[in-house]
């Protein structure tokens, strides 16, 4: 797999059943809680110097139903860490899914939106399993965008591509998927998912110079980009 795949994803198409959409959410969910997805975020988080004595916005982009926002204010909480979350995504379907998936979390609220047309800043910006979905040319703005709309800096977590993470994700969600989006949408992930040289290109044209890029269980990529 030495290139990006261009084909796209399911999910990606305007055109999917309510029901559908939400099956993939609950699944996507399960396959995060139980792979680390949710952890590798939250791992990345606590490398960031919190005041407990303020409070702090935190935009995730692209939050599909919710999960790794509820998953970030389940350890804010814990952590006595006052955020506001603002979960972002252009599909009114997955916030109306995000909504009622985090009943119980009044410092969750949500945007529908394409990030791009979002003009305030935010203190900390995150995105899990996004930049896969697009291409080369906006992955960079996205970075760009990134920088400039958060104060302290943002985290992005996405697939490494790999065979043995295309097979094994193939297999698992084969024998134990119900949604026929994310049997078709799992390998392509992976496939249109990242080498290490690459973020680092991308980073290099966006002019962005202070970031760590860290490999993770479940083949991700963690970055971290600090201002």
């Amino acid at each position: 797999m030495n290139l990006r795949s261009k084909k796209l994803e399911f999910l990606d198409l305007n055109q999917i059943e309510t029901k559908d959409l939400n099956q993939n959410l609950k699944e996507l969910n399960i396959i995060n809680s139980y792979l680390g997805g949710h952890k590798i975020t939250i791992e990345a988080l606590k490398k960031i110097n919190f005041d407990p004595k303020k409070s702090y916005t935190l935009a995730d982009i692209a939050c599909g139903g919710g999960d790794t926002l509820k998953a970030m204010a389940v350890w804010a909480r814990s952590h006595k860490i006052k955020i506001k979350f603002i979960g972002i995504d252009l599909k009114k379907d997955c916030i109306d899914y995000a909504i009622n998936h985090c009943k119980g979390f009044p410092e969750i609220s949500f945007i529908v939106s394409d990030y791009r047309d979002i003009t305030q800043k935010f203190d900390i910006i995150t995105s899990a399993l996004f930049c896969h979905h697009l291409k080369d040319v906006e992955i960079i703005h996205f970075l760009k965008w990134c920088h400039t709309k958060s104060n302290i800096g943002f985290i992005i977590n996405d697939l490494h591509r790999n065979n043995l993470a295309k097979w094994s994700i193939k297999w698992l969600t084969y024998f134990f998927s119900k949604s026929y989006l994310v049997k078709n949408d799992a390998p392509l992930s992976v496939e249109r998912g990242f080498k290490k040289k690459e973020w680092e290109y991308y980073f290099k044209i966006a002019s962005i110079n202070s970031y760590t890029i860290a490999w993770k269980w479940a083949f991700r990529y963690i970055i971290i980009a600090k201002k």
